[in-house]
């Protein structure tokens, strides 16, 4: 079994990926518990202005100024600051909280923990935000790099690093039960 410069076996590529499935569970909810009445909300909104009626049945046609001023406008606004509040919660959950221990809530449940590739450091902010950046930013933002980065484990010797491993030099360890 490989292990890490400091003598730590480890995480494998099924340990890792259920754990990111769980922070992605985790991390969905939150942001569907936030994102969820702003939604219905707007929905709402947008349902009464296409539903009005004249006093005789027919269907007001929406004013297309209004439709955007109205509607549209705060629905991107929303969006937006839904977005930026998102990437909020993700920093304070991927970096913060993993900076502490070495682990989110994912990586606890499988036993497993991020750690500096130099055993001599410890695992600081600079490091997990790196990390950050390129797991949720950089790949978001480039088409297929996060397939990209997660595969890249299973054929990175010696240390099984992901990009963001490797761009945040850290490894992932198996942790004693």
């Amino acid at each position: 079994m490989p292990v890490s410069p400091g003598g730590q076996p480890l995480a494998s590529f099924g340990d890792r990926l259920l754990a990111f499935l769980i922070d992605s569970a985790v991390s969905g909810l939150v942001v569907m518990a936030l994102f969820l009445p702003v939604m219905v909300f707007i929905w709402f909104r947008m349902f009464g202005e296409f539903t009005r009626t004249n006093p005789d049945g027919t269907f007001v046609e929406p004013d297309p100024s209004t439709f955007l001023t109205d509607i549209m406008l705060p629905l991107l606004l929303a969006e937006l600051g839904l977005f930026v509040l998102m990437l909020g919660l993700y920093w304070l959950y991927h970096v913060e909280y993993l900076r502490r221990t070495g682990q989110t809530l994912g990586k606890k449940v499988m036993r497993i923990r991020v750690v500096p590739l130099d055993p001599t450091r410890t695992l600081d902010r600079g490091m997990a935000g790196r990390r950050y950046l390129v797991q949720f930013v950089g790949c978001s933002l480039v088409p297929g790099l996060s397939y990209v980065d997660g595969l890249w484990q299973l054929w990175d010797k010696p240390w099984q690093q992901c990009l963001h491993d490797k761009f945040a030099r850290t490894v992932v360890v198996k942790v004693a039960p």
